[in-house]
């Protein structure tokens, strides 16, 4: 076993010999990064809204008819007695309602909490995102 143990040590020092030592290219590390910076420009998500143009024009048409109807119907006195008793029945339904405190500082400190929120959420979908 032992003559085989120098056989191989001899075969391996003889292929190290031939063999030189290889190098990598100049460029070599420019080569790395820029690969690097493709793979990660490729994970980029680019930034799409959640609500298209074409979505808040149709939006903003609607919006604009139903104002101009709501205007041009509110001429008409017979419309303007039908919201009135309308008016009177929500009025009569609400004025049996009755909050105590603890709710009514419930429901005005929710949408300040609801604004906070919506304001720490939009920086960290900026930072995220890079926008």
């Amino acid at each position: 076993m032992k003559e085989n143990d120098k056989e191989i040590e001899n075969l391996i020092e003889k292929m190290m010999r031939e063999n030189t030592l290889e190098s990598p290219s100049f460029d070599f590390t420019s080569k790395i990064m820029s690969q690097v910076l493709e793979v990660e420009k490729s994970k980029i998500k680019a930034y799409k809204p959640l609500i298209s143009k074409s979505a808040w024009i149709f939006i903003s048409i609607v919006l604009i008819m139903l104002i101009a109807y709501s205007v041009d119907s509110g001429n008409n006195i017979s419309n303007f007695e039908l919201t009135q008793s309308y008016s009177d029945k929500i009025s009569t339904v609400f004025s049996e309602i009755h909050f105590s405190t603890n709710v009514l500082y419930g429901l005005l400190v929710i949408p300040f909490m609801v604004l906070v929120q919506i304001g720490v959420l939009k920086n960290y979908f900026d930072k995220k995102y890079e926008l």
